[in-house]
């Protein structure tokens, strides 16, 4: 049977293990061969094919309940269970999600997307078939990567002492997206590579086997006794001592080990742990290589493994990077953290040129939220570089933490706005909102490249308390400059002077500010054009000036729940002059849902946040009053 032949899960039961095992490698080939045109996440998937096969073999998914932990090595999974035929439009607009969705298909049980979530979820589906009486097998598959999450052993500590059946199946495969640190990383480790106790608890049995009659007694006395010991020998302790029988490791290719352990496992009563070592990128050598590099790729070359669309000039990624190094060499005490992403937040030439002030805390944001704010009670300046999808698991830490002691740390919140092609569970388009009402808190938003250089500046040697510094995925913006104006706290900047109508815009949304002024310009309207640089503090005398013009088009990346445009309009309405003669504004910024996917120009366009789209809206609003305006 051939992957084509593969409508549903049933039609794998049908297979034998020599069966099974062509497929997984038609699997791998197909993989390859569609994300090298898409792009998506290859390393992690190429690694569990063997892996979601048995537990496919095994489990039922229209009803058992498999929780991918991070979601994106649920690719597999989605090939088996009828929807390989759509991967050619994988984590496109209005295509196949780069991970689970409960609305594209009854097997994928739950949403998910960030890490260190699927064991808590599981726990969920168990008390609730507990309550309602159903019956139902239960399984979180969670990744190494996954364990530096303290979410992770709120839940097997819960898990443990609920006694519900239930499995969870270590991924190991010694890789979040980096590299994987820490204690935990290390005693995964040693489990691996310490056959120690497989080998003697074999020979003790077989000892044991050849004593007629004594050989059973003494078992059971070993069995009762095993406590004394097994903290030496067995591996795995930190999940028997959580309330989990635990087995393994055993090798996660071999798919008649898989499958037979698997089917033993699901007749054992209560929450059951599963170590499967992997190795991630196999059966392709570039990712096998680098799996770092194959994390996430764009569409590549499957003979050389190199990207098909190069990245030409630097990305604020990239900018970031750069100045952090420079700033390091003049400022002893600035010290950089990240969460498993050296990489993609552009601090590895930090960490390969200042190790002792570098700190990758694996997927911790929480952790490396407060680390922080002991590093600069110390009497440090911490940089600490986080996605902004990610940052939102560290809301508490940042408000309690930070804010409150008004401890100097540095937020350099990469991605933000749109992602793009991850959806949902990544688009960056919350931050001003859940930051800009916390006391003590500032915000700013470069509108390109050189202000992203003076705003980290300003906030590393002349800043003193909590700053956040927010840029997108992607280019830096190139926006021509007569000057470089000094950043000054709190203040915006005028870029174009007019009158009656004016354009604030915010951040990187410059552009698409720029593009509606030179076409109303040409049109016979005269606006203004103000960078608003600071999201918080508001400029007090651009709030001032502002109450002078009659229309006030207002533009951000982020949501306008909670936004800059509200925030300003809020300061507006208690600024005492009478409502009826304010300005008329408007909004423009993301609607208040969860965005889906799409490349970031699709979906800039697709909300009329491009351009031609903020152009075509303000004429809209100014169309009646067009003659007035004009000079």
């Amino acid at each position: 049977m051939t992957l084509e032949q593969i409508r549903s899960p049933h039609d794998l039961k049908k297979l034998d293990i020599a069966e099974l095992s062509s497929l997984s490698e038609e699997i791998r080939t197909f993989l390859i061969e569609k994300i090298s045109e898409t792009g998506g996440h290859l390393a992690s998937n190429l690694g569990v094919v063997e892996l979601t096969i048995a537990l496919h073999k095994v489990y039922d998914s229209s009803k058992d309940k498999i929780i991918w932990d991070v979601g994106h090595q649920a690719y597999i999974h989605k090939i088996l269970t009828g929807r390989h035929n759509q991967f050619d439009a994988l984590r496109q607009l209005d295509g196949l999600s780069g991970f689970p969705k409960s609305r594209e298909s009854i097997h994928d049980a739950f949403d998910v997307g960030h890490s260190s979530t699927a064991i808590s979820v599981a726990l969920g589906f168990c008390a609730a078939r507990d309550i309602i009486k159903d019956n139902y097998g239960v399984c979180a598959v969670v990744g190494d990567g996954s364990m530096t999450g303290g979410l992770v052993y709120e839940a097997l500590n819960n898990a443990g002492r609920a006694s519900s059946d239930m499995l969870v199946i270590l991924n190991d495969n010694q890789m979040s997206i980096a590299k994987n640190v820490g204690a935990v990383s290390r005693h995964l480790n040693d489990i691996r590579t310490a056959p120690i106790y497989r080998e003697a608890k074999k020979d003790v049995q077989k000892f044991l086997g050849n004593i007629p009659h004594l050989g059973k007694r003494m078992e059971k006395l070993i069995e009762t006794a095993k406590d004394a010991v097994k903290f030496i020998l067995v591996p795995g302790v930190i999940f028997e001592e959580m309330g989990f029988q635990y087995f393994g490791p055993i090798d996660g290719h071999n798919l008649k080990d898989l499958i037979r352990t698997l089917e033993k496992l699901r007749t054992i009563k209560g929450p059951v742990f599963l170590h499967v070592v992997t190795k991630k990128g196999k059966g392709y050598p570039p990712a096998e290589q680098y799996p770092n590099a194959f994390h996430g790729v764009e569409s590549f070359f499957i003979d050389t493994g190199k990207p098909k669309n190069a990245s030409n000039g630097d990305t604020y990624t990239s900018v970031f990077g750069q100045t952090m190094l420079k700033l390091a060499k003049k400022v002893d005490k600035l010290a950089a953290i990240t969460a498993a992403m050296p990489d993609g937040t552009g601090l590895a030439p930090f960490q390969k040129a200042y190790p002792d002030r570098f700190y990758d805390v694996g997927i911790a944001e929480s952790h490396a939220v407060t680390f922080a704010a002991g590093l600069a009670k110390g009497g440090v300046i911490p940089v600490v570089s986080i996605y902004s999808s990610f940052l939102q698991r560290a809301y508490d830490q940042i408000l309690h933490d930070i804010c409150i002691q008004n401890l100097h740390v540095i937020l350099a919140i990469d991605r933000a706005g749109l992602v793009g092609a991850d959806g949902e569970t990544h688009q960056g388009l919350f931050d001003y909102s859940f930051l800009a009402h916390m006391p003590n808190m500032t915000i700013m938003a470069p509108k390109n490249q050189h202000e992203l250089v003076d705003m980290l500046t300003y906030a590393v040697c002349i800043h003193k308390g909590p700053i956040a510094l927010r840029y997108p995925r992607g280019s830096a913006g190139k926006t021509p400059e007569d000057h470089r104006m000094p950043i000054k706290y709190g203040r915006s900047e005028t870029i174009v002077k007019g009158k009656d109508i004016a354009i604030v815009s915010v951040g990187t949304m410059i552009d698409a500010s720029l593009f509606a002024v030179n076409e109303l310009q040409s049109l016979g309207y005269n606006p203004s054009l103000y960078n608003a640089r600071f999201v918080k503090p508001m400029d007090e005398y651009l709030l001032d000036h502002l109450l002078s013009y009659r229309y006030i088009f207002i533009l951000e990346d982020n949501v306008q729940t909670g936004g800059y445009g509200e925030c300003l309009w809020a300061k507006m309405a208690v600024s005492g002059k009478s409502l009826s003669l304010l300005p008329c504004v408007h909004f423009f910024a993301f609607p208040d849902k969860f965005i889906e996917q799409g490349t970031q120009k699709e979906l800039f366009c697709r909300y009329k946040l491009d351009g031609e789209g903020v152009l075509k809206r303000m004429l809209q609003i100014l169309d009646k009053k067009s003659q007035s305006l004009k000079n």
